[in-house]
């Protein structure tokens, strides 16, 4: 018999599962290089092993974790070489897509590009700057949407999640967030239906932020998985 009403217990899926650990991930409450062992995530989130077996694979696909024959599932860690192909491709395909989101931006998307600068100004305040990277990473994915692009933002979707496993093993602290006037300027770009400004303004800015990676760091998480997981949820 299926239970239904206000009263059921809605099951955890896959896509609870792959919510919750890329969260984490992005917010750098799970280190890259991390160990995800299918029965502790089962235990943590109180689904079968093969909900989690789904959840990964759709993690890896995402280039968020790799899978190893007989050793396990891993939050992905990329290599410097790696880091700075992730970070040259942002710089050749953003630019563009601001430019283009120029033509397209709405009063809404304004509104909501300042949000999530508010929230990210929020995060940094109370000292969450794995938070406040996400909202960085967010309002860049907000960006390539509004230029209506499908193929190419996807790209840039992949590039961000990337990214944000560079910036945990390799940023500077608070040097590597976003800097605010970088995006402020950009809104006032896009408001202002300035494409040109907007290509520029994005190509100094992810080229800024890649030249505030500091290779020769390597640094390790303070979270237990569990504590990590269930800090979001």
């Amino acid at each position: 018999m299926t239970i239904t009403g206000t009263h059921a217990t809605k099951r955890k899926t896959s896509d609870d599962v792959v919510d919750g650990l890329s969260h984490a991930i992005h917010e750098h409450r799970i280190s890259p290089g991390t160990k995800l062992g299918e029965d502790e995530v089962a235990d943590i989130f109180g689904v079968s092993r093969t909900i989690v077996r789904s959840a990964l694979q759709q993690l890896a696909h995402q280039q968020l974790v790799t899978l190893e024959r007989h050793r396990g599932a891993f939050v992905a860690r990329p290599d410097p070489a790696e880091a700075r192909e992730v970070m040259e491709a942002r710089s050749l395909l953003e630019p563009r897509t601001a430019r283009s989101a120029a033509d397209r931006i709405t009063d809404a998307d304004i509104a909501l590009l300042h949000d999530r600068i508010t929230a990210e100004h929020s995060a940094l305040a109370s000292g969450n700057y794995g938070q406040a990277l996400h909202l960085s990473g967010r309002f860049h994915t907000d960006v390539a949407r509004i230029a209506d692009q499908k193929t190419i933002a996807a790209f840039i979707e992949t590039l961000v999640a990337r990214s944000s496993l560079v910036i945990a093993l390799y940023w500077r602290r608070k040097s590597a967030i976003c800097e605010s006037h970088a995006h402020n300027a950009l809104i006032t770009a896009l408001e202002a239906g300035d494409g040109l400004q907007a290509e520029e303004i994005m190509h100094g800015h992810i080229v800024d932020l890649a030249h505030s990676l500091d290779f020769s760091r390597s640094p390790k998480s303070t979270f237990s998985l569990r504590e990590a997981i269930e800090g979001r949820r």
